[in-house]
C-alpha cells in the first residue's frame, strides 16, 4: 500500500483550549512533509463535531479543556472513527502521568509531554521531536487504516496540501515500515530461560497489560523497559501491579532481582544489572541514550547477557517505534538465546517488533493476547 501524498497527507486535528499551544503545535506539525492540520478546536466536542464532517487521522487531544475534557471525548472518538490514533497531551506531573495511564486504558494510542509555558517551548526542542516522531509513526499507521476502510476524499475547504512530501524534518521522523518485508523464524531453541526481559514503546502499557497477567507465579524475575519520562514509570509500575496481579516495582539502584517479580526501568535510566556475591542487583545509568532512548532496550540485553549468558535470556519485543532492542535481541540469539515479537495486525506501530521480525531474530511471532501464555510455557509453567 502507498504511503501518504501530498494529494492525500495524514490530517491531523489539534484540541486544545489554549490559543498559544495550539499555534506552536501546528507550527511544529508543518515540518511533517506528508502531513497538514486541517483543523484545530478549543474543546472536546468541537472535535467530536468536526471528525463528524471531516476526515481525521490523528488527533492530538488535551486533558483539560471546557464544554468537554479530553478523557469524556476520548473513547467517544474512538468509536466514531476506529482509524483515528489519538495522542494525549499531558504534564509531566504525577496527575498528569496517572490521567495519561486512564487515557491509554480508554483507547489512546499514545501521549506527549504538553509545554506549560511559552518559555518551556521556546527553550527546548524535546517536546517538538517526540511529537513528530509520534505523529509520523501514528500517521502512517493511521492512514492506511483508513484507506483499507475506504475513508477518502479531498481535504476541508481552505486547507493547502503540503508543499512536499520529504523535507529534512520528514525525513528524520519517518518511521521505518516493515509491514512488507518477509518474516523468518527460527528454530526455538532448547532448555528454561533464567530470566524474562521484555522491550516496549508506543502501545507498550495496553499490550504489557495483556501480556503479563499470564506471568504471575513464574520462577523467574521479568524485567522491562517501556519507554517513558520520569514520573509515567512510577505509575506504570503501579498500575502493571493493580492490573495485572504480577507484582512489579520501578527500579531503584542497588534493588535485587527477585523470582517471580517485575521491575520497570525508571524514567530517564538505563537499567542494567551486576552480580553481588550471589545476587543480582539493578544499577541504574545515566549514559548517552541509545536508540533516541534512557531508558533504551539495547543496553539492558547486553547487561543481562553479561550476567546470565545469551543462551539463558527469553525476549520479548512488543509494540513500538524505532528499532530499539533489535542490537541486543541479536546478541542474544546469537548466543543460543530467543527472541518473541509481537505481531503486525495487533501492534500500535510495528516498528520495534517489526524490526526483529523481519531481521530473522524470532522465534514465534504473535498476537498480543497469545505471547502471555506462549511466555508461560517456554519458563517451565505449563
Amino acid at each position: 500500500m502507498p504511503e501518504p501524498t501530498p494529494s492525500d497527507p495524514i490530517r491531523v486535528l489539534i484540541v486544545d483550549d489554549s490559543a498559544v499551544i495550539r499555534g506552536f503545535t501546528a507550527r511544529a506539525l508543518a515540518e511533517i512533509g506528508d502531513a497538514v492540520v486541517v483543523g484545530s478546536v478549543s474543546d472536546g466536542q468541537a472535535a467530536l463535531n468536526y471528525i463528524k464532517r471531516e476526515l481525521v487521522d490523528i488527533v492530538i487531544l488535551d486533558i483539560e479543556m471546557p464544554v468537554m475534557d479530553g478523557l469524556t471525548a476520548l473513547p467517544q472518538i474512538v468509536k466514531a472513527t476506529p482509524w483515528v490514533r489519538v495522542i494525549m497531551s499531558s504534564t509531566l506531573t504525577l496527575q498528569g502521568a496517572e490521567v495519561s495511564m486512564k487515557a491509554l486504558a480508554l483507547g489512546a494510542a499514545d501521549y506527549v509531554s504538553k509545554p506549560s509555558s511559552t518559555r518551556e517551548v521556546d527553550a527546548t526542542a524535546e517536546w517538538k521531536l517526540d511529537l513528530l516522531a509520534k505523529v509520523r509513526a501514528l500517521g502512517v499507521s493511521a492512514w492506511r487504516d483508513r484507506q483499507r476502510a475506504g475513508k477518502t476524499g479531498p481535504l476541508p475547504a481552505g486547507v493547502m496540501a503540503p508543499a512536499n512530501a520529504a523535507s529534512t524534518a520528514a525525513a528524520s521522523t519517518r518511521p521505518r515500515l516493515y509491514e512488507s518485508s518477509k518474516v523468518v523464524l527460527r528454530p526455538v531453541p532448547a532448555g528454561v530461560p533464567d530470566v524474562l526481559a521484555i522491550g516496549s514503546s508506543t502501545g507498550g502499557p495496553q499490550a504489557l497489560f495483556a501480556v503479563l497477567p499470564q506471568l504471575k507465579g513464574l520462577k523467574q524475575p521479568i524485567v522491562i523497559t517501556q519507554h517513558m519520562p520520569k514520573t509515567f514509570t512510577t505509575i506504570l509500575a503501579d498500575h502493571i501491579t493493580r492490573q495485572t496481579g504480577l507484582p512489579c516495582d520501578e527500579a531503584v539502584d542497588g534493588a535485587v532481582l527477585t523470582p517471580g517479580r517485575a521491575v520497570l526501568a525508571p524514567g530517564d535510566n538505563h537499567m542494567l544489572f551486576v552480580r553481588e556475591g550471589g545476587q543480582v542487583r539493578v544499577k541504574l545509568d545515566q549514559g548517552p541514550p541509545e536508540n533516541f532512548c534512557r531508558p533504551a532496550v539495547d543496553p539492558m540485553l547486553r547487561s543481562l547477557i553479561d550476567i546470565f549468558g545469551a543462551s539463558r535470556i527469553l525476549v520479548t519485543i512488543l509494540t513500538g517505534m524505532g528499532s530499539d532492542g533489535m542490537k541486543g535481541s541479536e546478541l542474544v540469539v546469537n548466543g543460543g538465546g530467543m527472541v518473541v515479537g509481537q505481531d503486525q495486525p495487533t501492534s500500535v506501530v510495528w516498528g520495534m517488533p517489526g524490526a526483529v521480525a523481519t531481521a530473522g531474530l524470532c522465534s514465534a511471532v504473535l498476537p498480543v493476547n497469545e505471547i502471555g501464555a506462549y511466555l508461560r510455557k517456554k519458563a517451565g509453567a505449563l
